[in-house]
């Protein structure tokens, strides 16, 4: 079978750390505005305009690229406090993660902390919980309701979006933190959306024998998109 070739023109950019191949290269485009007008505009681009089909929906053309959703990372509040803590008194803190995403392929959100939660005079530590039946991990939620059961952990709950990783739907179920530099996902989706929320639950107890002094760490989250 033979196919016919015509000659193509197009552009070629490059550098140490890109490749960029396109039939034609915009001339012109733009976004004026004035007192009682906004335009928006591309020219110099074959086929830029608003393309749908039954699976597909593509916006070709400067114009199109302020419709697109930001990335965006934020943190309700950088200092959960637990205040003074009694032995056999689970305390729990909360805060929100909010994620807008645009990209492709989604997201990720990934959690760690920086080492358990410790007196750093004396290197006492607050051990990672490993729930009621010692069978939660950074990996694997498990039930955590007893007041003998001792450690710091976290669960996640959706807020708007369903982007906690799986694992959380019993309230009771709660994972331990893993620590730097490795991490492991807590938020995620393969969606486009804005302002997606997810509750982060912070739980300590601490046995009779736990000594006494201010404990503290760092829980590090890093948002990745997707492309």
């Amino acid at each position: 079978m033979l196919f016919g070739v015509s000659r193509v023109w197009g552009q070629t950019l490059k550098n140490d750390s890109y490749i960029l191949q396109m039939g034609n290269l915009n001339s012109i485009a733009g976004k004026p505005t004035g007192s009682g007008f906004q335009l928006q505009f591309t020219s110099g681009q074959t086929p830029n305009n608003l393309f749908t089909g039954p699976n597909y929906k593509v916006r070709a053309g400067f114009q199109y690229i302020s419709s697109i959703i930001y990335f965006r990372f934020s943190i309700s509040s950088t200092l959960v406090d637990f205040g003074v803590i009694s032995p056999t008194s689970p305390v729990s803190r909360t805060n929100q993660l909010t994620v807008s995403n645009g990209s492709a392929y989604g997201y990720q959100v990934t959690v760690s902390q920086n080492h358990d939660l410790r007196v750093d005079a004396s290197g006492f530590d607050i051990p990672a919980t490993s729930c009621d039946g010692g069978t939660c991990t950074p990996t694997t939620s498990a039930a955590w309701t007893s007041a003998l059961t001792y450690g710091f952990g976290y669960r996640c709950d959706n807020v708007s979006g369903t982007d906690c990783v799986s694992g959380f739907s019993d309230p009771t179920y709660y994972k331990s933190f893993i620590s730097s530099p490795s991490a492991v996902a807590v938020m995620s989706s393969t969606n486009v959306g804005r302002n997606r929320k997810s509750d982060i639950t912070y739980k300590v107890n601490i046995s009779g024998t736990q000594p006494a002094g201010l404990y503290r760490n760092i829980v590090n989250y890093i948002a990745i998109p997707s492309y």
